[in-house]
């Protein structure tokens, strides 16, 4: 899974003749700023002295800096959107399915650190415009199809609910990985995702069966 990963976010980065369009340069690099610098701590100007190009041709693709951070966003995600979509299109049980799913997040989360570290400088600042742009814009698509999921495993139990905790088990556990390597008990295998997808499920799974 690591590897299809990543051929899917080579293909989508250089494309079918092997080279990045201008609009695609300009996405790199305001993924990368946007993680660093956060959205109000970057400008045009500064984008575009770390793209090497003009601000006005940051403008011919981009009429504002929401339009370029959806864009970006959006772009970030898309090679991820293909990941999930091989776990809702796979055959199996709903459980085989969710421990597809948390084993696909996990290495998701793991290999695209920019993406992580932008997600969660944006969480941290939580600007409900921006809130409301990921979640509708971004997001929306593959927590329907995790709460149709959680529907499947525990009917009895909010859709809603399940689903947040799915994701927050894992984005945690991304999250406190360097710290918890430091605490007793800790084995190399706990670095392994299958290792760590396996206990998350089943965790999951006995805390939504009675």
């Amino acid at each position: 899974m690591g590897l299809f990963i990543g051929n899917i976010l080579t293909e989508r980065l250089l494309g079918k003749v092997g080279v990045l369009s201008s609009k695609e340069k300009i996405l790199n690099e305001a993924i990368i700023l946007f993680a660093e610098k956060g959205y109000p701590g970057l400008s045009m100007r500064q984008l575009a002295t770390a793209a090497n190009i003009s601000v006005a041709a940051i403008y011919h693709h981009f009429p504002d800096k929401n339009a370029l951070y959806l864009d970006a966003i959006q772009y970030a995600f898309s090679g991820k959107e293909l990941v999930f979509a091989r776990v809702w299109e796979s055959e199996g049980t709903p459980e085989e399915k969710l421990a597809r799913f948390i084993r696909s997040l996990l290495e998701v989360m793991q290999q695209d650190r920019n993406f992580h570290r932008l997600i969660q400088r944006e969480i941290m600042e939580a600007d409900p415009e921006r809130m409301q742009l990921l979640a509708q814009s971004v997001f929306n698509k593959q927590f329907c199809l995790l709460m149709q999921l959680a529907n499947e495993l525990a009917p009895d139990q909010d859709a809603h609910l399940v689903a947040t905790s799915i994701i927050s088990l894992v984005k945690n556990y991304i999250e406190y990985q360097p710290l918890n390597k430091n605490f007793p008990g800790r084995k190399p295998e706990h670095e392994q995702p299958e290792v760590i997808a396996a206990h998350i499920t089943g965790l999951l799974l006995n805390g939504l069966k009675k």
